[in-house]
């Protein structure tokens, strides 16, 4: 298994402390970049948040996590209540398996992260893990083994929280030291949870990434509930070590 959480395990953690900051039911996180200044390891944090400005319609506000001093994470959030304007929805989610009818991944293996065992995840798009395929593409269904609503910082685990779509593309028995995240930013296109959400949904993620250059790779995510909702879209740059 690879040392020290799960980026999207912190990123979580960071959006609850955001949302206790900003206090305001009212206004959902609509954006949340996170950039992992050192590798955290199991045991606590602390977390300093800061309102960097509350105006009449959107709150930006940052946080620092610390661990025994030194910084791990610095996170930087905008919260909004939703506004009355046009809707324009190009993406559309894939046609894939229902879940009920999808494979569960793979066991656990040296090169995945310790968090999956938390998770309920049904391979249903792109690549499976080491089969080659021509576009590093892969995602499926995912939900916590123990169920609870879908809300956003469960979202932003899910968003790190899928074997990387470029496992898809390389050849099985790759060694590697693990794809650290640099950088991970999650938009949330939905105000969450959803009024219909329960406990045992299932969100669908698709990621995708297309370059990797000195040393570094972009992936690109997407999330949806079952009923075709886009919830949130992700970017993260990471380091392929």
């Amino acid at each position: 298994m690879f040392a020290g959480p799960n980026g999207g395990y912190v990123g979580a953690i960071l959006l609850r402390a955001l949302e206790a900051a900003v206090g305001d039911a009212s206004r959902a996180p609509r954006s949340l970049t996170i950039h992992y200044t050192a590798r955290p390891e199991e045991g606590r944090v602390e977390i300093h948040t800061r309102v960097e400005r509350a105006g009449s319609s959107l709150t930006t506000v940052s946080a620092r996590m610390l661990q025994e001093g030194r910084l791990v994470a610095l996170a930087l959030a905008a919260f909004s209540k939703p506004r009355e304007a046009a809707v324009l929805q190009h993406a559309a989610m894939p046609e894939v398996i229902p879940p009920e009818r999808a494979a569960p991944l793979p066991p656990p293996t040296p090169m995945s992260i310790s968090i999956r065992e938390r998770f309920d995840s049904r391979f249903a798009y792109g690549g499976a893990i080491g089969s080659q395929s021509g576009r590093a593409e892969t995602g499926g269904w995912i939900r916590l083994a123990e169920p609870r609503l879908v809300d956003a910082p469960l979202v932003v685990a899910f968003a790190d929280g899928w074997p990387p779509a470029l496992f898809s593309h390389l050849a099985p028995g790759l060694t590697t030291r693990g794809i650290p995240t640099v950088d991970l930013t999650v938009h949330f296109r939905s105000t969450l949870p959803l009024a219909t959400a329960r406990p045992d949904d299932w969100t669908l993620v698709t990621f995708r990434t297309r370059v990797v250059r000195e040393g570094f790779l972009e992936e690109d995510g997407e999330l949806w509930s079952r009923d075709g909702r886009l919830l949130a879209q992700s970017r993260q740059l990471a380091v392929f070590a």
